[in-house]
């Protein structure tokens, strides 16, 4: 018999394609945006569990199929191939059967529908993530034929959710919480859900904000008169951004793990209640967010941003304003702009331990199959996998879609790519192996 990598071979790239057809042909249906979309992730299972149960124990073949729902028609999937030493583990965690939304309309192809243009693999979720559901189901189905004798359990984990990580008991948090995942504690869990092929060690803590701007509607002719809300609201959050980068700059550990950029605090949006040209506002809304580095602390970060609020509203007349009638406050009438500063569900960013196992068989395998190894870091958010790690998983992440095509108009994936990665998750098992 062959060593494992020769075992389980090459990806069987026909057989890819026609699962990763079946899926993307599900993904009108699996958009993850509540209310008005809600996805039926049972849809995607059923074509997984169409190529995984003829070799499932239930059907005579060493697959643990074991399909659990929180909820009418969101599926989470847990599938083991069985090694023969007890408490030896690997997974494969993270190939979520929901999708971003895609309008047709802005798209060159039909969103819901797999094209193939040489390598390019189109639709909605070949990147991200349905892609990798066909490639890890391809993996899983490939030992449940071959059946080499493996010391490790090998287990992937297909679920439900990641889209919309604020809803919570439907997908891996759910299965983490009823005990579902505890074995998994046991070696190291490779979340592939990122992309370019290479680890990716680190992604950013989130801090959605709003200010709400007070001033004074008047006329535009007699601005002397108002609290122009617009400008309070840019001065102001200007002003805040300046302190943020002061109190939480670049960290050293952020070369480290490469990331791309440092933290950062920006308006992302910007609304007011409308009024005609001549109106000066007297209130607005901006929002947007802070994307931080694990290497600070969210809540010192929340505490900050309040001090900065607190302490611009005690001193609004010292903040610049724009022109020689552009004021904060009209001692007159007593009564002067402000603001408030709200919060919405803030998590902190993750740095993989490069100290592991699991982080050196991903670069092991990534450097011999791929030819290079060169671990990134980003500060996109995966609010789940830091919940694995606080609850003591070995978490790498890694992902062979394209980065440039993430969540984004006209998505695909390299047939090539995933071929790769297929070879990356062998190597792995090999590698754990000895």
């Amino acid at each position: 018999m062959g060593s494992v990598e020769e075992i389980l071979g090459e990806l069987n790239r026909d057989a890819f394609v026609s699962l990763l057809q079946k899926v993307i042909g599900e993904s009108e249906h699996v958009q993850n945006n509540p209310p008005e979309l809600i996805p039926q992730e049972v849809r995607v299972a059923n074509h997984v569990l169409e190529v995984l149960r003829p070799l499932s124990t239930e059907c005579g073949g060493p697959l643990i199929v074991n399909h659990v729902s929180y909820s009418p028609g969101r599926s989470n999937l847990i599938v083991e191939y069985p090694g023969t030493e007890s408490g030896k583990i690997l997974s494969f965690v993270g190939m979520h059967m929901d999708v971003v939304t895609a309008n047709p309309a802005d798209w060159e192809f039909d969103p819901f529908a797999l094209s193939i243009d040489g390598d390019k693999l189109c639709g909605r979720g070949t990147t991200d993530c349905l892609g990798h559901v066909a490639l890890v189901t391809q993996l899983m189905k490939k030992l449940g034929e071959t059946k080499p004798e493996l010391k490790s359990t090998v287990v992937a984990v297909f679920i439900a959710s990641e889209e919309n990580s604020s809803i919570t008991g439907i997908g891996v948090d759910a299965l983490v919480k009823n005990g579902l995942l505890d074995k998994l504690k046991n070696g190291p869990l490779f979340w592939i859900d990122t992309a370019d092929k290479q680890p990716c060690i680190g992604t950013g803590g989130m801090i959605p904000w709003k200010v709400h701007v007070t001033g004074k509607l008047f006329h535009s002719g007699l601005p002397h008169k108002a609290i122009n809300a617009l400008e309070l609201g840019m001065e102001a959050v200007k002003e805040i951004q300046l302190r943020f980068y002061k109190h939480f700059p670049a960290h050293p550990k952020e070369k480290d793990y490469g990331f791309a950029t440092p933290s950062t605090m920006k308006p992302t949006q910007w609304s007011y209640p409308g009024g005609g040209i001549n109106q000066i506002p007297g209130e607005c809304t901006i929002a947007g967010d802070v994307r931080l580095t694990p290497f600070y602390n969210v809540a010192d970060v929340l505490k900050k941003l309040q001090e900065y609020v607190d302490d611009i509203n005690l001193n609004i007349e010292k903040l610049d304003s724009r022109g020689p009638v552009s004021h904060y406050v009209l001692p007159d009438e007593n009564m002067r702009g402000r603001l408030a500063i709200s919060f919405e569900e803030a998590f902190s960013g993750v740095a993989c331990n490069l100290e592991s196992r699991g982080f050196h068989v991903l670069c092991k395998a990534t450097e011999k199959v791929v030819g290079y190894v060169k671990p990134y870091s980003i500060t996109g958010s995966l609010p789940l996998i830091r919940e694995l790690q606080e609850e003591g998983f070995d978490v790498q992440t890694a992902g062979y879609g394209l980065m440039a095509t993430y969540h984004a108009k006209n998505e695909y994936c390299l047939l090539s790519d995933m071929a790769q990665g297929y070879k990356v998750f062998t190597s792995i098992i090999s590698q754990l192996e000895d």
